[in-house]
C-alpha cells in the first residue's frame, strides 16, 4: 500500500480489451420493463438468507485448522522480498499458482498484464564511515540502483536539491497544499496542485542526478523517510519515495549513479558533521543485479467453480497484492493480504462446498508502482476508458488524466464483487462500502453473527490506496476491509521491519474466516450485489465547472477592459 496507489483510482488507460461491447443499456438507461433491469441495479431483498450452519463450519475450519501462517512463512521467509519484475516475484507467482493447485483449486495460472520494466535484485549493500570515526552505517540499495562494482571510497558532500544554484529553484505561484491525514487533498483542484508540486520536486531530483553523473559522483545516499506518528526510529523505509527518477524501473528513466537509502539517524549524523565543517569519508558497496530490460508482470489466478446452472458463470473475487518492496520481506504489505486470501479459499475447499457462483482468487503484482496488476486484469476482462476528446499532455501522470467513456466487456456483467485486504496484519473490524449505499444493509446483516469476533463496523466512506480501486473505477463492486492499524503505518509499511515477526497469527486467522464468509454469502445470493451508478468520467469536468453568471455585480473580463 502506497501513496502512488492512493492516487490511482482512475488510472485505467485506453488499452484495447478483448471482446469489448457497448455499456449495457440497463447500466445507463431505464429499461422498458422492470424484468430487464439487471439484479445489480434493481431492488434488493430486505432480509438476507444467511446459512448460519455454514458460518459455524467456516469458523471451525479457519480457527482450529488454520494454515495461514504456514503460507506466511513459506512466502515471506522462503521466498523473501518480491519487487515486481524480480526473480523473487517470479518465484512467488509460481509458488502461489502451484500451492493453490495443491489445495484443490482449479485452473490455477498466471496472467500477463504487460511490460513492467527492468528486472532487478539487491545482492548486498553496506556503508561504513572511514573517517573521522570508523563506524558501520545502516543502508540499503534504492530499488533499481546500479552497482558500485565493488567498494568505493570518497569524501561526502551534502547537496540540498532545492537550494543548489545548478538546479531550477523557481517555485510555483501557488502554495503547496497540505494533505489531509492519511493521504493527498480530496478536492480535485487541490489534488492537481499537490501532484504538480510533487512532479516539480521529482524533476529537481532528475536534474540533480544528471548533474551528479556529469560530475563523476561515486554514489548517492538519501535519508529514509520517517514512519507515521514518528514511529520510524531505527528503521529503513525503502520504497517509491527513495526513487531518484519517476518510473525508475523503466530503462529510459534508469538512474545511472549507484544510490542507497540510509537510516535517518545515521544520515543526520553525517549532515550535522558536515554542517560543522568536519570532513567525512565513507566507503560504500552497492551490489545489485539486473535481469532484463523489458520484464513483464504477472497475476496469479485460480478458482472454485460454481455449480448452479444459472449462476455458475457469475464470479465473486478475492485478492491482495503479492508484490512488495525490498528492505523487508513484505510480510504485512501485502503478504498478509495474500495469505489471508489463500487461506479463505483453502477453508472453502477443505469444506468441499459447492458454491452457486464461481469463487476466484487473484494475487496481483505491480501494485506498489500504481495498481498495474489489478488494472491490467480489469482492462483485459471488464472494460477500458476511451481517450478524451482533448487528450492531456504526455507529461500528465495517468492517475491525473481525464478519461473518455467507459466501454465494458461481457465479463463486466458477470462480476459480482471483489474483496481486498491490504492494511497490514490487524484483525478485521468491518468493511468500507466505497459509498455504495445499497450494500450497507446487506453487509450489516452479514456481520451480525461475527460481532463476537470483533467485526462491528460498516463505513460508507471511500478508502484508497489499493486494488479494489481498479474495480470501483469501472463501476464494479470492489471493497476493502477495515483492520486494526497495529504498527503498520508506524513501523512495517515498506520498511526493513516488515517481516514474519510482525504478523499476528490469531488476527490473520480471524481475517481469513471473515473473508471466507463474505465469499460464501456473495456466491449464494439469488441477486447479484448492488452496484453504484455506471461511471461517466467524461462528464466530470463539466459537472465540476462553476455555474456562470451567478456572482452579483460581476463584470465579464472583456467588458472590464
Amino acid at each position: 500500500m502506497s501513496f502512488a496507489r492512493t492516487l490511482a483510482r482512475l488510472s485505467l488507460g485506453s488499452a484495447v480489451a478483448a471482446c469489448l461491447v457497448s455499456p449495457s443499456l440497463a447500466a445507463d438507461k431505464k429499461a422498458d420493463k422492470a424484468a430487464e433491469v439487471p439484479s445489480y441495479y434493481g431492488p434488493q431483498p430486505a432480509q438476507e438468507n444467511l446459512d448460519l450452519t455454514m458460518y459455524a463450519r467456516i469458523r471451525q475450519e479457519g480457527l482450529q485448522h488454520s494454515h495461514v501462517m504456514q503460507f506466511g512463512e513459506a512466502l515471506n521467509d522462503g521466498i523473501g522480498p518480491r519487487l515486481t519484475g524480480s526473480p523473487n516475484m517470479a518465484k512467488a507467482n509460481a509458488w502461489t499458482r502451484d500451492t493453490l493447485t495443491a489445495i484443490g483449486l482449479e485452473n490455477a495460472h498466471l496472467e500477463d498484464w504487460g511490460e513492467f520494466g527492468m528486472g532487478w535484485q539487491q545482492i548486498n549493500t553496506w556503508v561504513r564511515m572511514v573517517s573521522p570515526d570508523p563506524e558501520p552505517l545502516w543502508a540499503q540499495a534504492a530499488p533499481w540502483s546500479p552497482a558500485t562494482n565493488g567498494p568505493v571510497t570518497g569524501e561526502v558532500v551534502q547537496v540540498d536539491i532545492q537550494s543548489t544554484a545548478d538546479l531550477d529553484k523557481e517555485m510555483e505561484s501557488y502554495p503547496t497544499p497540505t494533505p489531509r491525514p492519511g493521504g493527498p487533498p480530496s478536492n480535485p483542484d487541490e489534488m492537481r496542485k499537490y501532484i504538480a508540486e510533487r512532479m516539480r520536486l521529482t524533476q529537481l531530483k532528475t536534474d540533480a542526478v544528471k548533474m551528479m553523473a556529469t560530475e563523476g559522483v561515486a554514489a548517492i545516499i538519501t535519508p529514509s523517510r520517517d514512519g507515521g506518528n514518528g514511529g520510524g526510529t531505527g528503521i529503513i523505509f525503502d520504497d517509491n519515495g527513495a526513487d531518484l527518477a519517476r518510473d525508475a524501473q523503466k530503462k529510459d528513466n534508469a538512474v545511472t549513479v549507484p544510490n542507497a537509502v540510509m537510516m535517518i539517524e545515521h544520515y543526520n549524523r553525517l549532515v550535522r558533521m558536515l554542517q560543522n565543517h568536519a570532513p567525512v569519508t565513507l566507503e560504500v558497496n552497492i551490489e545489485t543485479k539486473f535481469t532484463g530490460d523489458h520484464e513483464h508482470g504477472f497475476d496469479t489466478v485460480a478458482e472454485i467453480s460454481g455449480t448452479d446452472p444459472k449462476l455458475k458463470d457469475q464470479v465473486v473475487m478475492v485478492g491482495g497484492h503479492l508484490d512488495s518492496w525490498i528492505s523487508g520481506t513484505g510480510a504485512t504489505d501485502n503478504g498478509a493480504g495474500s495469505i489471508v486470501a489463500m487461506e479463505a479459499v483453502r477453508i472453502l475447499k477443505a469444506l468441499n462446498v459447492k458454491p452457486k457462483r464461481t469463487i476466484r482468487i487473484a494475487l496481483w503484482s505491480g501494485e506498489e508502482q500504481g495498481l498495474f496488476g489489478s488494472q491490467g486484469y480489469v482492462k483485459q476482462h471488464f472494460g477500458t476508458f476511451a481517450e478524451p476528446k482533448t487528450p492531456e499532455p504526455a507529461s500528465v501522470p495517468s492517475f491525473m488524466r481525464q478519461h473518455g467513456p467507459l466501454t465494458t466487456t461481457k465479463e463486466w456483467e458477470t462480476l459480482d464483487a471483489y474483496y481486498n485486504l491490504d492494511n497490514g496484519t490487524g484483525k478485521v473490524r468491518g468493511v468500507y462500502t466505497q459509498e455504495n449505499w445499497a450494500i450497507g444493509p446487506i453487509f450489516k446483516q452479514w456481520i451480525e453473527p461475527l460481532k463476537d469476533l470483533g467485526v462491528t463496523t460498516i463505513s460508507y466512506r471511500n478508502t484508497g490506496g489499493t486494488d479494489h480501486l481498479s474495480y470501483d473505477a469501472v463501476g464494479l463492486p470492489g471493497f476493502q476491509f477495515i483492520q486494526d492499524p497495529m504498527d503498520y503505518e508506524t513501523r512495517t509499511h515498506h520498511s526493513d521491519m516488515d517481516t514474519v515477526d510482525r504478523l499476528h497469527p490469531l488476527d490473520l486467522e480471524q481475517a481469513a474466516v471473515v473473508e471466507a464468509i463474505f465469499l460464501w454469502n456473495t456466491s449464494q445470493r439469488d441477486e447479484m450485489m448492488p452496484r453504484k451508478p455506471f461511471p461517466h468520467p467524461e462528464d466530470e469536468q463539466k459537472l465540476r465547472a462553476p455555474i456562470p453568471g451567478i456572482y452579483p455585480n460581476a463584470v465579464a473580463p472583456s467588458e472590464s477592459k
